[in-house]
């Protein structure tokens, strides 16, 4: 039987947010993260800024030794933190913008790929070189992209493509070289699954398996005086759906990808988290084969 179809974020918190009681026992349970030491203390008041919505300005006091977290650039200790404010603290509804984890390479734009290779050569996250490139070998590396194309029409609504500048003739923008870099097959699963990104660092929400929690992004990407590099915009867009994937509440859903053979795995999306949408989506990518 397949595993269920939208399961839980790696492992569980080891940092907690709660909203300070009013009363005794009303403590309120705001959300958490699993720290895997990148986050320091002024980090984690910028995640907040992102998950919480308040009027007035507020402490955020950690629990048991009742320290303020200052804007720091101390590791944050593990632990439970209570949000102090005189005013109500909101969590922020903004939308979580879902991804597919396998997209059709027809959804894939060639030159993106292309671009892509040419520029970066190597895992920007590792720094691990592509040694067959010479020869036209790309095995183990993926042009991944940093805002997903199934969501296109809300990169049209927003009007996204303002932070792209460098385009190829007759090519969208949300597929320009600006919009990708180049990762490990295996870490960019992560990525799509917003259990990594990068806020000037990379911060690893999951479990780190692949040691790149606190890494910088290999500069090949990042180059401001090179027209193809990477917008900070479009990085920052994915950290902020990353910290509401991760710290808003239990955190979403980690969606299934590797469906066993002979499974039905509509009828897995179907009965499990965001049916409709996933749906939608994927029926959208066969539709584009």
């Amino acid at each position: 039987m397949a595993a269920p179809s939208g399961s839980g974020r790696s492992g569980g918190p080891n940092v907690f947010i709660f909203d300070h009681p009013s009363q005794p026992n009303d403590t309120r349970l705001l959300g958490g993260f699993i720290q895997n030491g990148s986050v320091t203390e002024a980090n984690f008041l910028d995640m907040l800024s992102i998950l919480l919505v308040v009027d007035a300005p507020y402490n955020v006091i950690r629990r048991g030794d009742n320290r303020l977290v200052t804007r720091s650039q101390n590791t944050l200790p593990l632990g439970e933190y209570e949000v102090h404010c005189n005013d109500y603290i909101l969590i922020s509804n903004e939308p979580w913008i879902k991804r597919l984890i396998t997209p059709s390479t027809s959804q894939r734009d060639t030159r993106f790929c292309q671009k892509v290779r040419a520029r970066d050569g190597r895992c920007v996250f590792t720094g691990i070189v592509n040694q067959g490139a010479a020869y036209g070998r790309w095995s183990g590396f993926i042009s991944a992209h940093v805002y997903p194309l199934e969501a296109e029409n809300i990169w049209a609504d927003n009007n996204y493509s303002r932070w792209i500048t460098h385009t190829e003739p007759g090519q969208s923008t949300i597929n320009s070289v600006q919009n990708g870099f180049l990762v490990r097959a295996d870490l960019h699963l992560d990525w799509d699954n917003y259990l990594m990104s990068d806020n000037y660092k990379i911060v690893v929400f999951g479990d780190n398996n692949w040691g790149v929690d606190g890494r910088t992004l290999d500069p090949v990407c990042r180059n401001p005086a090179d027209p193809r590099h990477v917008p900070d915009e479009l990085l920052r867009w994915h950290y902020r759906q990353s910290v509401f994937a991760n710290m808003r509440g239990s955190g979403e859903p980690v969606f299934e990808h590797d469906f066993p053979l002979g499974s039905d795995m509509m009828g897995e999306i179907r009965e499990g988290p965001y049916a409709k949408e996933r749906f939608e989506m994927e029926l959208e990518k066969r539709l584009k084969v």
